[in-house]
């Protein structure tokens, strides 16, 4: 059992806003079903599937890491009997989750009108670029036209330089947790009410939200923030400096940090008294930076480190993959999961960043497709083998 054991969900979902939101429903228990074409499948099937290096068992690192802990079932929704078993799955569910453009699901008879005539109690999420009202609600949109448009990549990158998105989907991704997070409250909407409800994501409007007290502070000023690189608009120093190893970061956010890191560094210039407080420090951050600089690629990182958490300075290695999947911290966690596989072998995946006393983590195998289609509609349906391999001969399942 787990917290959400009792919901179940049919995932419709494809590429990664939707298919991360529903890993996240089915990392906390929920049976996520996923409803896919017959034949290949779902599409996120084939990302980099024929690549050996980041691929299992016809299976790649999308799939494998987005569809952990769901089951399969193939259907063909362009055919009556095909849409007619989703129908009925839909009578048994909580939740239709799906990242379709805004129209899809209407046109397939699966809207929220038609969804409601069958179980008023049906939560129907919806990620989409835009939503499904605006000017903008039917244009196509990817992971960095929402970062685009949503301001986050202006402020992103060097003063002066190229705007740059995150290096981590954070449009795709930003979408498919407001997803969830949109879909945990329905639910409980739902314990006193009875009654579901249709729930619109947009990754535009999670974008500006994630903008936070910056855009309030430009409503306030009527100045917009520009690009920073990875320094701050206040604090200082608060920024990454180079070492004889790798990249170090240095985050002064208060004057007794500050004092510290003057103490630790024993540099004679930062000991004047206009420095003591931050309107001094910010007036002359690219003059304090170029001296912490020179101290810190004086020793590897490693030594800066032990010696500025000695002091109890807030310091971070900047780490690549291989630094941050190996830190004992994010292993103690249980943050590298080892997912296991139909082939009994095992592949090492980010875990479930939601930790609960009285859920521990666990993980099942991404399905093949179609791989539960007979025990859901036999178990759910009630559907005799007969009947199940009738419409299997008629195209209507896989």
């Amino acid at each position: 059992m787990k917290a959400l054991s009792d919901v179940t969900v049919l995932d419709f979902t494809h590429m990664l806003s939707g298919p991360y939101g529903t890993m996240l429903l089915a990392d906390l228990g929920a049976r996520t079903i996923k409803i896919e074409p017959i034949g290949e499948g779902e599409g996120t099937r084939r990302l980099l599937a024929q690549d050996p290096a980041v691929s299992v068992d016809g299976m790649g690192a999308y799939f494998l890491t987005l569809n952990r802990n769901k089951e399969s079932v193939s259907v063909n929704l362009k055919d009556p009997q095909g849409l007619a078993v989703v129908r009925d799955l839909v009578k048994h569910a909580d939740v239709v989750f799906e990242n379709f453009s805004p129209g899809v699901m209407d046109r397939l008879g699966l809207g929220y009108e038609e969804l409601s005539a069958i179980n008023p109690g049906i939560i129907s999420c919806s990620v989409s670029g835009f939503g499904h009202e605006g000017p903008h609600s039917n244009r196509p949109a990817f992971d960095m036209v929402a970062q685009a448009m949503g301001g986050g990549m202006s402020i992103t990158g060097e003063p002066g330089g190229k705007a740059l998105r995150a290096g981590i989907p954070i449009g795709d991704l930003g979408g498919g947790v407001f997803g969830a997070l949109a879909v945990l409250a329905a639910l409980r909407a739902r314990d006193r009410t009875g009654v579901g409800q249709r729930l619109d994501i947009s990754m535009l409007d999670v974008q500006i939200s994630l903008l936070n007290y910056m855009a309030t502070m430009y409503f306030l000023s009527g100045k917009a923030p520009a690009a920073e690189g990875n320094g701050h608009f206040v604090h200082v120093p608060y920024d990454t400096f180079r070492t004889t190893t790798r990249g170090i970061v240095i985050a002064v956010i208060t004057d007794g940090f500050w004092h510290a890191l003057v103490e630790l560094l024993g540099i004679e210039a930062l000991r004047a008294p206009e420095f003591d407080r931050q309107p001094g420090r910010l007036a002359k951050r690219d003059y304090i930076n170029g001296l912490v600089q020179e101290a810190m690629e004086q020793e590897s990182c490693e030594v800066w480190l032990e010696r500025l958490q000695a002091m109890r300075i807030p310091c971070a290695p900047v780490n690549d993959f291989e630094h941050a999947l190996s830190d004992p911290q994010i292993l103690a966690r249980g943050m590298v999961a080892e997912v296991p596989l139909l082939n009994g072998r095992t592949v090492r995946m980010p875990g479930n960043p939601i930790k609960m006393s009285a859920f521990p983590d666990s993980y099942t195998s991404p399905p093949t497709v179609g791989l539960h289609t007979d025990e859901i509609l036999g178990g759910m349906l009630g559907m005799s083998a007969e009947h199940i391999a009738a419409l299997r001969e008629k195209g209507a399942i896989g």
